[in-house]
């Protein structure tokens, strides 16, 4: 998130006042038509846009000013702990969890399954969402009805998740992914090939339609829960919570009773209500499950989001990828930076059948990206056509590398 943060603080031209003087990156932001994220990068790209398209700058700024006393990013704190009892977030760590627990009954007493999901994203939220209690009813679809998206002021948000069938227990590169935007849910894929819209996705969808005698729900699309969908891979945090804490004796009951509800083998799922039961059922391959279960974006080794960028529908030219990956071994000389895997996995899954007339350009093998020094300099990727079996963005590849030293993205976002 933070390593993200720093490179869309570099491209906004809110940052600084010469942010777009010559030789500044400035404005880049500005002119995009599309800011995608997952797992982590979710936590950047929803915060951002739920708090009304806030700057990385500003929120620096306000945590930095005292009259400020801004809530957002405060991360001397744990997920333990819940934020510092300042400023909008007024809980101690007793009441934090409490309010959790609350807040994620509220969706179980709906009649809603629950999973470690919705805690994960709910108290991401309290990081994450400059509201009172986490902003509990803050929608991802909400966005589409500020003056500042519908005037076409920034870019659009698109959040990635993977699909993860219940007992399947490796995402592999073939597996359905699923893109989240303001107005839809759904996939490119052909094992999908639908969307759903986002403000409704807690109906009772079957066949594409909501039946007369059921009811429209809205409000399951919370900002957190999609935030938390992206990155569920994490929410194991929340499994080692230990009840004999007084602390958190409250939320380890609760957490207990959601893994007995899903089964401790699919705890890290984010389970939704099928919106494509019933749906394309010549090819679906989910059209006869009653839930869509998902989890975080990168597990199928894709950790840059470019997916729903390269859909040919969209036209993309040029796109900037952002990699935070820690790829290498951490016995190794250099651990836990970027090796190319990701790229990798996007090249090698345009020629499966589920690539769906996907193109992108020509990526060499992880040594071969390395002992080239592709991980650790910006590289374009794609300018020689003729290396690629039809149109393709330009891929501007930007590791996360020690160009100076190791990375402190601190230290990179303030930086001018």
């Amino acid at each position: 998130m933070l390593n993200g943060a720093g490179v869309v603080a570099a491209f906004d031209d809110r940052s600084r006042a010469n942010s777009s003087t010559s030789g500044t990156l400035g404005g880049l932001l500005q002119s995009s038509t599309y800011m995608a994220g997952l797992s982590g990068g979710s936590w950047l790209v929803g915060s951002l846009f739920v708090n009304n398209f806030t700057s990385v700058q500003t929120i620096l700024d306000d945590n930095q000013n005292v009259s400020r006393s801004g809530s957002l990013w405060k991360f001397g704190n744990s997920i333990f702990q819940g934020p510092a009892s300042n400023g909008i977030q007024l809980l101690n760590t007793a009441n934090y969890y409490q309010t959790i627990v609350d807040q994620v009954q509220g969706k179980d007493n709906a009649g809603f399954d629950t999973t470690v999901t919705d805690y994960w994203g709910r108290a991401l939220s309290f990081q994450l969402i400059n509201a009172t209690g986490g902003g509990p009813s803050f929608t991802f679809s909400s966005i589409s009805e500020q003056d500042w998206y519908t005037g076409g002021q920034t870019p659009m948000p698109l959040i990635v998740a993977d699909a993860r069938g219940s007992g399947q227990y490796i995402v592999s590169t073939n597996s359905t992914i699923y893109e989240f935007n303001p107005w839809e849910l759904g996939s490119w894929d052909p094992t999908t090939y639908a969307f759903a819209p986002m403000r409704y996705i807690g109906s009772n969808f079957s066949a594409g339609t909501i039946n007369d005698s059921s009811q429209c729900v809205r409000g399951f699309d919370s900002a957190s829960f999609v935030m938390g969908t992206s990155s569920s891979l994490f929410n194991s945090v929340i499994l080692s919570i230990n009840s004999s804490v007084a602390s958190s004796a409250v939320l380890a009951t609760y957490v207990d009773r959601a893994l007995e509800g899903i089964g401790k083998d699919d705890e890290d799922i984010a389970d939704y209500p099928n919106p494509f039961l019933g749906y394309n059922t010549d090819i679906s391959t989910i059209s006869t499950q009653s839930s869509l279960t998902l989890v975080d974006g990168g597990t199928d080794l894709q950790n840059i989001p470019l997916y729903p960028l390269i859909q040919p529908v969209r036209n993309v030219d040029v796109i900037f990828a952002v990699d935070s990956s820690a790829d290498t071994n951490a016995s190794s000389i250099a651990p836990n930076w970027p090796n190319g895997t990701s790229l990798v996995a996007t090249y090698q899954r345009q020629f499966l059948p589920i690539g769906n007339g996907t193109v992108f350009p020509s990526i060499p093998d992880q040594e071969t990206f390395v002992n080239l020094g592709l991980n650790s300099r910006p590289t374009f990727f794609g300018c020689d056509a003729e290396n690629m079996t039809g149109p393709s963005p330009i891929i501007v590849y930007i590791p996360n590398a020690p160009y100076v030293r190791v990375s402190s993205s601190f230290i990179m976002i303030r930086k001018n």
